[in-house]
């Protein structure tokens, strides 16, 4: 029977790719341009005023921000005061007094450079403080995340009994509901009660050790990173896994017959069998990092002294808790932007260590 239809025919692709890029319009791109419409309006969820076009307004209370140097204080004959905590300076309100300018920007951060204090005031300092979290959370859970799913799947990739088992243990988590997974583990990160305090009180045999994990806003952070890493290593586990079953056993066995010893291998065999693996890993979990929700909403709500604040939540507090739609999606829009242009710049940067 003769085929009315090539495989090449704009119909036969249409109807093939129909479905799809529907599903895409509908579910991606119409939501999309919706927000970044919205993004130039007021429009807020219940309010009694109607929503009005206010053009860049949002965008410019986003992204505003000033270097600001700030003087020390000086006594009458012109020398630098000092405390105990050393030179002192006027506080924000002060500044803002003396100058003007500065009347709807707050410190989103600050450092001393000798008796001179630098200070990046902005609009919205929340926005800065969550982007730079939000940065930091990734650089923790990259190396975590992704060398321990390496270890893994190196481990249950060996010949040796019961490893059908392990792969089901250590990708369990991953089907874990997120929710359940950070209320769990904040219990068992609580500062008086929590298992792994206890522990460290056991080992330790001190009773008072123990930090307050997500209490205190140096430890917050990094505790959740840690939490992430555990329930998503089991995903880059199998990833790998597949990976190295796709290697050679000649490449190993010629190795062997070199000399090569067992980290020889991994280097000069394993490594570079892995390098397209170890991209999409990468490249998965970053973006994947760029999108932390809900683990911070459940286990610390930001803070504390919104440490644990990331954009994502900040969008979504402001967007919905706030009510303020048309803020909130120009947070997301362009956090949008920021993680779109690192994407590019990942894959140029892939593809020139591909090429050279």
């Amino acid at each position: 029977m003769k085929t009315i239809l090539g495989r090449d025919h704009p119909l036969a692709i249409a109807s093939f790719a129909g479905p799809a890029l529907l599903l895409f319009g509908v579910f991606i791109l119409l939501p999309l341009l919706l927000a970044a419409a919205v993004t130039f309006t007021n429009h807020r969820l219940v309010s009694p005023e109607p929503t009005r076009y206010v053009g860049l307004e949002n965008y410019a209370r986003l992204l505003a921000l000033k270097v600001v140097d700030v003087e020390p204080l000086r006594d009458p004959a012109g020398a630098t005061l000092r405390d105990e905590e050393g030179v002192r300076f006027p506080t924000w309100r002060q500044t803002r007094r003396a100058r003007p300018g500065l009347a709807d920007y707050r410190p989103a951060w600050q450092f001393q450079l000798g008796e001179l204090r630098v200070v990046l005031a902005a609009t919205d300092p929340l926005f800065y403080r969550s982007l730079i979290n939000t940065f930091l959370f990734a650089l923790l859970v990259l190396p975590l995340q992704c060398g321990g799913a390496l270890g893994l799947a190196l481990l249950v990739n060996q010949r040796i009994a019961g490893r059908i088992f392990f792969r089901t243990v250590y990708f369990a988590p991953v089907v874990t509901s997120m929710v359940v997974a950070s209320i769990v583990w904040s219990f068992m990160l609580n500062t008086d009660r929590g298992m792994i305090n206890e522990l460290l009180r056991a080992v330790t045999g001190d009773p008072n050790v123990g930090p307050d994990w997500l209490g205190d806003s140096r430890h917050a952070l990094p505790a959740i990173a840690i939490m992430s890493a555990w329930q998503g290593a089991g995903f880059q586990m199998l990833v790998f896994l597949a990976g190295l079953q796709s290697i050679s056993p000649e490449l190993y066995e010629a190795a062997t017959l070199m000399g090569a010893n067992a980290w020889q291998r991994f280097v000069h065999v394993t490594l570079p069998g892995l390098r397209n693996t170890i991209v999409f890993v990468i490249v998965s979990t970053l973006l994947l990092a760029f999108g932390l929700f809900t683990q911070v909403d459940v286990m610390t709500q930001g803070g504390p002294l919104d440490s644990t604040t990331t954009v994502v939540y900040h969008a979504v507090r402001t967007g919905f808790r706030q009510q303020d739609i048309g803020y909130g999606s120009t947070i997301a829009m362009v956090f949008f932007g920021i993680v779109l242009l690192v994407s590019v710049l990942q894959h140029v940067l892939v593809a020139k260590g591909g090429n050279e």
